[in-house]
């Protein structure tokens, strides 16, 4: 990546910011409800969404933008559950490697495989369109947690 550009370094900056904001929720959530889900049909607890970004970020900053396929079960994701240390032990690990993925991404060139359905999707034309993706994502996930973390809020009072 080129570090030079600031419109790359204001999406990279955005990437880390709302992945730590997951972390830092996941983190201030008591230990018994981490790994608890709410009563709605197929919601997740803070772990799975934790761990599904987790997943997520790799799949597209490492096996989509630069070829090296990193292994994840996506359905896996939604039924973890983990000690809140092993969850931000893992948290930690990817924010590591998705730094060091982004150093080796040259965002304005085409990203090095694409995922079966995923080829006609308008942000595919370039790495940075793949993580405008990653970065909605999280917004996307971020919110989700927080809803999940104010209704276990109240439900633990």
């Amino acid at each position: 990546m080129n570090s030079s550009v600031p419109g790359q370094r204001v999406l990279v900056q955005l990437l880390l910011e709302k992945f730590d904001q997951l972390v830092d929720t996941v983190h201030g959530i008591p230990d018994e409800l981490v790994n608890f889900t709410l009563p709605a049909q197929a919601s997740n607890s803070p772990v799975q969404i934790l761990v599904h970004c987790c997943g997520m970020m790799r799949r597209w900053s490492s096996t989509v933008n630069l070829g090296v396929a990193v292994p994840r079960d996506r359905d896996a994701e939604f039924s973890a559950q983990m000690e809140k240390q092993d969850a931000l032990k893992l948290a930690d690990a990817t924010r590591t490697a998705f730094i060091a993925d982004l150093s080796h991404t040259r965002m304005h060139q085409p990203p090095a495989a694409t995922l079966p359905g995923r080829e006609s999707e308008y942000w595919m034309g370039t790495c940075e369109g793949v993580l405008l993706h990653v970065f909605e994502e999280l917004c996307q996930h971020l919110g989700h947690l927080e809803i999940t973390r104010d209704v276990l809020g109240l439900r633990a009072s």
